[in-house]
């Protein structure tokens, strides 16, 4: 139990000084811990509510806050949350795994990629 909310603070401080929301830090976690793609999924959306909540309000209080985008951003990621899982299940735990893998790595070598430019 200790070690779940040490990596949870780990993973809070890499989130909210990114803007990543942790998801791609506690699914991976998670899975390592043998839980099943879509339980691992779900279970990292109550971790990325807290934390979004909690990072809400500390940027707010630094001004940090484009309320119209954020709020445009979000009617379409509600739409997108809503069809995610409708997908997911449809998904062997192997083809997430892999599909999740190359999807960090190609958010990684564009975000390398980004800072020559």
């Amino acid at each position: 139990m200790i070690t779940l909310v040490l990596v949870g603070l780990l993973i809070g401080i890499l989130a909210s000084g990114t803007g990543l929301g942790g998801g791609f830090l506690v699914v991976p976690y998670l899975l390592m811990l043998g839980k099943d793609a879509r339980l691992a999924v779900g279970t990292s959306f109550i971790y990325i509510l807290i934390v979004a909540i909690s990072s809400l309000i500390a940027h707010f209080r630094e001004g940090n806050l484009d309320v119209k985008t954020g709020l445009l951003l979000g009617l379409g990621g509600v739409v997108g949350a809503q069809l995610g899982p409708l997908i997911l299940k449809h998904v062997p735990n192997v083809g997430f795994k892999w599909a999740f893998g190359l999807f960090l790595i190609g958010v990684g070598v564009w975000t390398i990629a980004q800072t020559r430019a």
